[in-house]
C-alpha cells in the first residue's frame, strides 16, 4: 500500500534534500578556508622563525612573541576545524553504521534519516565556522602585532 504523495510532501522532500546538500557544502567550504589559512599561518611562522636571531628591540621582540602566540592559537583552531568528527552518536552517519551488522544497517535504511543527518552535520558545520572565525581573529591580531613590531623596529 503506497502513501499518496501530496504537494507538501514533495516540497518537504525537496527542502530536506536542499538543506542536506547545503550543510554538506558549508562543511567543505570551512575545510577549504581552514586549509588556506593553515598554509598562510605556516608561512608566517616560518618568516618569524627566520627573524629569531636578528637584533631587535625589546618591544619588537615582545610584540613578535605575542604574534607567535596568536598565530599558534590560530593554527590550533584551524587544525580543530579540519579534524574529522566521527562520533557516530547521531545514528544517521557512517561512524554509527560502521558498528552495525548488515541486517542492522538495512533496518536503519527503512526510515528517512535526512533530518537526523541535517541536524548532525549542522552541529559540525557551526562548530567549524566558530573555530574558523576565532582563527581568523587570532591571525588578524597577529598581523596587527607584527605591524606594530615592524613600526617599532623602524623607529
Amino acid at each position: 500500500m503506497s502513501v499518496p504523495t501530496t504537494t507538501a510532501t514533495i516540497t518537504a522532500d525537496k527542502n530536506l534534500d536542499a538543506a542536506l546538500a547545503q550543510v554538506t557544502t558549508e562543511i567543505g567550504r570551512t575545510d577549504g578556508k581552514a586549509s588556506l589559512l593553515l598554509a598562510f599561518n605556516g608561512a608566517a611562522l616560518a618568516g618569524l622563525a627566520s627573524l629569531a636571531g636578528a637584533p631587535l628591540s625589546t618591544a619588537a621582540r615582545v610584540l613578535g612573541a605575542l604574534a607567535v602566540v596568536a598565530i599558534g592559537s590560530a593554527t590550533v583552531l584551524l587544525l580543530l576545524v579540519v579534524r574529522p568528527r566521527q562520533s557516530g552518536r547521531d545514528r544517521a552517519s557512517f561512524p554509527h553504521w560502521a558498528r552495525l551488522a548488515e541486517a542492522e544497517i538495512r533496518a536503519c535504511m527503512t526510515g528517512d534519516t535526512r533530518t537526523a543527518r541535517i541536524r548532525a552535520l549542522s552541529v559540525i558545520a557551526v562548530s567549524k565556522f566558530v573555530r574558523l572565525r576565532r582563527a581568523v581573529d587570532c591571525t588578524l591580531t597577529a598581523l596587527a602585532l607584527l605591524a606594530l613590531a615592524a613600526v617599532g623596529a623602524l623607529l
